[in-house]
């Protein structure tokens, strides 16, 4: 490895690179070099893409204390945000990178919609969805494409129900998004495909404005029309939401079916009860068990920070690898085995602290429906290929299959 040194003067030969590769024939888990940081130190200096260092904060108590400290931020355009790509321009996406007071400012606007109460009025609605893809699946042709007939539709329309985006547009604003989470996309792609739909839900603001219906969207042109939201906010808003709302679920349902479709034994359990108690269950754990984000929360130190015998400096970067954090043998026992059975809400899949995940009360009753409903009425689902042909996402910030070919 060559010798570079970052902003503060430190030499970084032999630093590991992060994110680290993954292994191959290990699809569910954390990088082996994940793993040896871990059992070495909670908090290690890592090189990022731009030769600069971050610590890499490995373990579930610190990353629980850092996330939750007030003297840690998520605000990208601080110096030393370690960012995953280049940037271009000063745009951020909405208020997930920002600090309070904005950030709970602008939270507080769209959160009526993701409380538990409200999700739970939604699930219904959700069952229909689920049942009638499940119909259209079964016939249809075998194999089928699981992502495709299935785990990109479900949180798509309920998402777009939801906002208020027409669902006939989901070809575009998914390819886009697709560019947003790839870590190979370039600034210029990334950018591209951001004013693409931001460019996109504007228009959507506009039409709310003129005409609008029950929905989010319509919400946020309120706000708009009241003097509370500047109209490009309300669309930046828009755009964090529509991403969000699909992207993280569609790979959660693909990638949870394989990892219980390797473990039959957990399958049957799930398939076979009536108890939504261990319905519930199973979905943290798998949630615990597959960490979807594998590049790790980022942040910034506002002040020095004494933690574990180390200093984290004003201005150092942290990153919080929640996939490895989940797989701490001081958190969850047997940490590497997955257990439906297991108490496993307290992962931090959805983070910690006031940047904890605003729509994780909808995530997780999507995934309830789904688990619940598509193995019980497909119950000789199986592949319809082998494991090694799969194509997994290690180029995106949001790890799952693009496709899970299946049969029944």
């Amino acid at each position: 490895m060559s010798s570079t040194v970052d902003s503060a003067g430190t030499n970084t030969t032999g630093i590991p690179e992060f994110p680290m590769p993954r292994a191959a024939g290990c699809p569910f888990d954390p990088p082996p070099a994940l793993r040896e940081l871990q059992k070495e130190t909670p908090l290690a200096r890592v090189r990022l893409w731009d030769g600069g260092t971050a610590w890499l904060v490995t373990r579930y108590a610190e990353q629980r204390a850092l996330l939750a400290d007030p003297r840690v931020s998520a605000d990208i355009t601080r110096p030393g945000y370690p960012s995953q790509a280049p940037r271009q321009g000063g745009s951020r996406l909405s208020f997930i990178l920002m600090d309070d007071p904005e950030h709970a400012r602008l939270r507080r606007m769209v959160q009526a919609p993701f409380t538990v109460k409200r999700v739970a009025a939604m699930r219904s609605d959700v069952q229909r969805i689920v049942d009638d893809l499940i119909d259209d699946m079964l016939a249809g042709p075998a194999p089928a494409d699981l992502v495709e007939a299935f785990a990109l539709p479900v949180p798509s329309l309920v998402i777009c129900e939801l906002l208020g985006v027409p669902y006939t547009d989901h070809d575009f604003f998914q390819e886009n998004s697709k560019t947003i989470v790839r870590r190979d996309s370039t600034a210029e792609e990334r950018n591209t495909a951001m004013m693409r739909l931001a460019q996109y839900l504007d228009g959507l603001v506009g039409q709310k404005l003129a005409d609008p219906q029950d929905d989010l969207l319509s919400q946020l042109a309120g706000r708009v029309q009241a003097g509370e939201l500047p109209r490009d906010e309300a669309a930046r808003m828009g755009v964090l939401l529509l991403i969000a709302g699909h992207e993280t679920t569609a790979n959660m349902i693909a990638l949870g079916t394989l990892a219980l479709l390797e473990h039959p034994g957990q399958l049957a359990a799930l398939r076979e009860t009536d108890d939504p108690k261990v319905v519930a269950g199973a979905v943290e754990e798998l949630l615990r068990y597959l960490n979807i984000t594998h590049t790790g929360r980022r942040r910034v130190a506002l002040e020095d920070i004494e933690i574990c015998g180390h200093t984290i400096r004003a201005g150092d970067g942290l990153i919080m690898a929640n996939d490895i954090a989940n797989r701490d043998a001081d958190a969850f026992a047997d940490p590497d085995r997955l257990d439906i059975h297991r108490q496993a809400r307290h992962h931090v899949a959805f983070g910690f602290g006031v940047h904890q995940c605003l729509g994780q009360p909808l995530a997780r009753m999507e995934l309830q429906v789904v688990y619940s409903t598509l193995y019980r009425r497909i119950p000789t689902l199986r592949l319809a290929t082998d494991l090694d042909r799969i194509p997994f996402k290690h180029d995106g910030s949001v790890y799952g299959v693009y496709e899970l070919p299946v049969t029944w």
